[in-house]
C-alpha cells in the first residue's frame, strides 16, 4: 500500500484567501454600481481644505438672511450688503476674484466701503470681455459669496 499524499494546510489557505478576495471585489463593484457617489455638493474638490470652514460660514451668513445686490455701471462695480431686515452690513471685508481665461490669471481686488453697507470696486482699464468672477464678503465669522459673469 502506498502512503497518501498529505495536502498542504497553506494551499488550503492560499485558496480561501482568493475566494474571500473574489467576494469582496464582486460586492464592491455591485456597490459601485447601485450606490453612486455619496458626495452631494459637487463643488466639494474645488473648494480644498477650507470646505467645511467654508460651509459653516456660508451657513451663518444664511441664518442671518444675508442679501447681496450686484450692478456694474461701466467699469465700477457696485455690490450693497444687508440683512434679512433690509439693513445695511457695515465694515464687512471683501474680495473679488477675477479669473481671466485668456492669460490663465487669477486677480483679487479689494472693494471699499463708500457709504454703509454699500462697497465699490474700480475694473483695472486693461480687463476687457466676458470674465468669471466671485465675490466674497466676511463679517464676524460669517460669508456670502456669489459667481458673477461680468460683461465689459
Amino acid at each position: 500500500m502506498a502512503p497518501m499524499k498529505r495536502i498542504s494546510p497553506y494551499v488550503l489557505l492560499i485558496i480561501t484567501l482568493l475566494c474571500a478576495f473574489l467576494l469582496f471585489s464582486i460586492w464592491s463593484a455591485r456597490q459601485a454600481a447601485t450606490r453612486g457617489s455619496q458626495i452631494s455638493d459637487l463643488n466639494y474638490y474645488s473648494k480644498g481644505l477650507k470646505y467645511n470652514n467654508t460651509r459653516v460660514e456660508e451657513r451663518a451668513a444664511a441664518s442671518r438672511g444675508w442679501r447681496l445686490e450686484t450692478a456694474i455701471n461701466k467699469k465700477t462695480l457696485v455690490f450693497k450688503l444687508s440683512d434679512s431686515a433690509g439693513q445695511p452690513i457695515a465694515q464687512a471685508t471683501g474680495e473679488l476674484t477675477l479669473f481671466l481665461s485668456e492669460k490663465k490669471r487669477v486677480i483679487r481686488l479689494q472693494p471699499t466701503e463708500t457709504e454703509s453697507g454699500v462697497y465699490r470696486l474700480i475694473l483695472p482699464e486693461q480687463i476687457s470681455g466676458s470674465l468669471q468672477a466671485r465675490i466674497e464678503f466676511e463679517q464676524q465669522g460669517a460669508r456670502v459669496s456669489r459667481q458673477l459673469l461680468v460683461n465689459l
